[in-house]
């Protein structure tokens, strides 16, 4: 059944019907694992990948580094929890290695990133510090190539 969310994961547009060809299944079994992964959260959602600069919007992206001290009781869980309610937060991770905490967030410019940085998150009790990277370019994201090349660039020999 793994391989139904292996699928859904690569492109959640799949139907039941396509899915069940696939994996030579039953179309009703399929419908059927689906609404279970849905109802205990396993599918958290569905979503679009988009290339927002071809879309012709402007967005910046940063991945912030946050150090906290954890709380007694709850470890990172209470600030992570804080912090993914913002709406700016795209995602938060807890990390190992040098920072606790990786926090995505993206906004309409490099001070409306920098004024969430400075007003909001480092205000936090329990954090630390921070260490913003603003992502440049996207290449590949969740499985998807940004910028594919065409079959002929693909062919050339670069040495």
């Amino acid at each position: 059944m793994n391989e139904i969310l292996k699928h859904l994961e690569h492109d959640s547009r799949l139907t039941a019907q396509q899915l069940a060809a696939m994996l030579g299944m039953d179309e009703a079994a399929v419908k059927a694992a689906i609404a279970e992964y849905e109802k205990d959260n396993v599918i958290l959602g569905y979503q679009a990948l988009v290339d927002w600069d071809k879309a012709g919007e402007e967005f910046v992206t940063a991945l912030i580094e946050v150090k906290v001290t954890p709380q007694r009781g709850d470890g990172f869980d209470r600030i992570a929890e804080r912090i993914y309610q913002f709406e700016e937060v795209e995602s938060v991770y807890l990390m190992s290695g040098a920072y606790d905490l990786c926090v995505i967030i993206s906004g309409k410019s490099l001070k409306e990133v920098a004024q969430f940085v400075s007003a909001r998150l480092s205000t936090i009790d329990g954090v630390i510090s921070t260490s913003t990277h603003f992502i440049l370019k996207k290449y590949k994201e969740k499985h998807c190539l940004f910028n594919k090349r065409t079959e002929q660039e693909e062919r050339v020999l670069f040495i």
